[in-house]
């Protein structure tokens, strides 16, 4: 669909109420196509309505056999919407988040409304910055420690999204084994065919043989919410942990085999919680650019809902 940009502009003057104006909405909107998705995949679809932003799943950005609960794409989405979040915070602008507010729908992850800011807070122009230069690192680290003092900022950044970031140092040798047994079921010839589908599928493996930290970002429950919740909490911790320094590589094969989940929700969380991915966190080793993933532009995942009658 071609968005005709200066009717857009037009009706959404015409039509908002304590809103942001629609170049201010482009311009948040287009910092959530630099987060962090599954296969690069970039699942989100953002619907323009009267008087409030909607977010949507969009099924059709990767096949069933690369996600087939949804799991990763609603991640993804959740990643989106903090990175919305803090984008319109910068500007100005409150984002008040209905998360999944209609449960017939499910692929409807959240509707956003919004109320202006008396103040815009720093912090969140440096983050929307950071949010726009990231970078996920699949190289090796420094082998350096990451000190605890950082790790309890990346963890209360989670917790703020009601995600749960463990430390796994103890369990660092189980974390990776289980992390190889998961990525072997993308050695099937159904996935990989899929992935060479894709179009512009990420780059090569990241590095597990260095002395990256690897945390377990997890939730407590394990449904639509608690995977959109933790897509929020991923977005937070990488923002936070780019803010002091850190390279940062998200790792979600956990979540395509409930085996090795459940070995890693048994030794690291200890039967509590539900592991939803791996970071691995540490330092750049090199000061070689990082290489950009192609990402859509802003008119592909962004539609105008019609005024109401």
């Amino acid at each position: 669909m071609v968005l005709d940009l200066e009717f857009v502009r037009t009706w959404w003057w015409m039509t908002r109420i304590a809103a942001p104006s629609y170049d201010s909405v482009c311009s948040a909107l287009s910092l959530t196509c630099r987060a962090p998705s599954v296969h690069n995949c970039q699942p989100w679809r953002w619907l323009l309505a009267e008087r409030s932003l909607q977010l949507f799943l969009d099924v059709s950005r990767l096949p069933e056999e690369l996600d087939p609960v949804g799991r990763a794409q609603v991640i993804s989405c959740g990643a989106a919407l903090h990175h919305a979040r803090v984008a319109f915070a910068a500007l100005g602008w409150r984002a008040l988040v209905h998360r999944l507010p209609n449960p017939a729908q499910p692929g409807h992850l959240a509707s956003i409304q919004f109320s202006p800011r008396d103040q815009v807070s720093p912090e969140m122009v440096a983050l929307a910055g950071l949010a726009g230069q990231r970078h996920t690192a699949r190289f090796s680290f420094r082998a350096e420690t990451v000190p605890q003092e950082l790790l309890t900022t990346l963890r209360a950044a989670s917790e703020t999204e009601h995600g749960v970031l463990v430390r796994a140092a103890e369990h660092r040798s189980l974390l990776v084994d289980a992390l190889r047994r998961a990525a072997q079921y993308r050695e099937t010839p159904e996935y990989q065919k899929a992935i060479a589908d894709l179009d512009d599928p990420e780059p090569t493996a990241p590095v597990l043989t260095d002395e990256a930290e690897l945390a377990v970002l997890a939730t407590r429950g394990d449904r639509v919410d608690s995977w959109l919740a933790v897509g929020e909490a991923l977005s937070a911790v990488l923002l936070a942990a780019a803010r002091e320094g850190l390279v940062t590589c998200p790792l979600n094969q956990l979540g395509e085999v409930a085996e090795e989940r459940e070995r890693v929700r048994a030794a690291v969380l200890g039967g509590g919680g539900n592991p939803q991915l791996v970071l691995r966190l540490g330092w750049r080793a090199s000061d070689e650019p990082l290489p950009t993933t192609p990402r859509r532009v802003l008119a592909d995942s962004m539609e105008l809902l019609p005024p109401r009658r």
